[in-house]
């Protein structure tokens, strides 16, 4: 189980797209978190008493190829994931704006609508890819870009909402982590791969009150990404593919 688990760690580094995310966790009573990281083939999970980017980094290296897709924790956006393609859930980003339109009136309200239609439209743009012509597709990509650059332009907003939108988000956009998934095949606008990757992991924290202890935690993490890992590829039986695991002689290097 270790020796497979490892491999599956391994090989998210290797991946073309990876979704990540975190939610809550215990071992031992105090407090940790529970990361899974998910690719097309494959799931990981990891439990570490923090979520830095150190931590992502044990599955995720700062010199990945690949695209990660992520919300806009802190851990993502560290100096060390600046050379990291990264695709920021735009799910997240409709719910902030939606939180700070609110709680705003009058002319307050047009800087958050108009980036919530904006994204909206590359949102639908994506899902009708399949409809168009190569070049109009393309046409309508660099025309969502420029309007969403323009929305985004450096400038001084009055309202102090708006501004830390536009400053947070609009860094995103200069490093192109807002509409890459337009251009990138099998990347998603949303990271709801990951989101659904942790429900599994979130029952088991309500029925099992998490991990006693760190060789525990470690169990855990490896049992469910080779379990998830093997529905993902269309396992039938999860006892039936463990037991064929457990009879399979280990690598010397495992």
């Amino acid at each position: 189980m270790g020796a497979r688990y490892r491999q599956l760690c391994g090989g998210m580094r290797k991946a073309p797209v990876v979704n990540t995310d975190d939610t809550g966790w215990r071992v031992g009573g105090s407090t940790a978190h529970l990361m899974v990281f998910v690719s097309e083939q494959s799931t990981v999970y990891q439990i570490r008493a923090r979520h830095r980017n150190e931590e992502v980094r044990e599955v995720i290296p700062g010199d990945y190829a690949g695209v990660m897709g992520t919300d806009r924790g802190k851990s993502y956006d560290a100096e060390e994931f600046h050379a990291v393609a990264q695709q920021k859930c735009l799910g997240h980003l409709q719910r902030n704006l939606t939180e700070v339109l609110e709680t705003k009136k009058g002319h307050a309200r047009e800087f958050g609508l108009g980036l919530k239609d904006v994204l909206r439209q590359s949102i639908e743009l994506h899902h009708r890819r399949s409809l168009l012509p190569p070049g109009e597709y393309q046409l309508q990509v660099q025309q969502i870009d420029a309007d969403l650059t323009f929305r985004l332009r450096h400038r001084i907003l009055q309202d102090e909402d708006n501004q830390r939108l536009l400053d947070g988000i609009g860094l995103h956009q200069d490093r192109g982590n807002l509409l890459r998934f337009l251009s990138v095949e099998g990347l998603e606008p949303t990271n709801n791969r990951a989101e659904r990757a942790l429900r599994p992991a979130v029952i088991a924290r309500k029925v099992s009150h998490c991990s006693k202890n760190q060789r525990g935690a470690q169990a855990f993490a490896a049992f469910v990404s080779v379990i998830q890992t093997a529905t993902q590829a269309g396992a039938q039986s999860t006892v039936a593919y463990l037991r064929n695991l457990f009879s399979t002689p280990a690598s010397p290097s495992g």
